[in-house]
């Protein structure tokens, strides 16, 4: 992750180390790998990726949390799984650790059901 970070100006550096530290506090559990060329967080399965463009930082937390936070994303540029923030604006860390921790319980969810799934009554 730090050579993916090292390759921008120092501003987005900074910034990408600020998202990053966020998550962290969020899900300290989680790993960190680089996956779809971008700097990941795994936690049972992809919890969320960041990636530096020219002009934002894009965030993505899978469809579900884009669905789940989408009136409080509604000013962003967004999609089915990513949100962009742009480069020049202050960052929403709070957004950001709440979608964050949305996918830490959906991806600890997710792997309970898996590993003791419901019995039948």
């Amino acid at each position: 992750m730090d050579e993916y970070i090292s390759q921008f100006p120092t501003e987005v550096q900074e910034l990408l180390r600020q998202i990053c530290e966020k998550i962290r506090e969020v899900a300290p559990a989680a790993s960190e790998k680089m996956s779809y060329g971008m700097p990941t967080f795994y936690l049972h399965g992809n919890l969320v990726h960041v990636a530096a463009y020219k002009n934002h930082i894009g965030f993505y937390p899978a469809p579900s949390a884009i669905k789940a936070f989408q009136s409080e994303i509604s000013g962003f540029k967004n999609s089915k799984g990513a949100v962009q923030f742009p480069l020049g604006q202050p960052l929403p860390f709070d957004l950001i650790a709440r979608m964050t921790a949305f996918r830490v319980e959906e991806n600890i969810a997710k792997h309970q059901a898996r590993i003791s799934p419901p019995t039948k009554s």
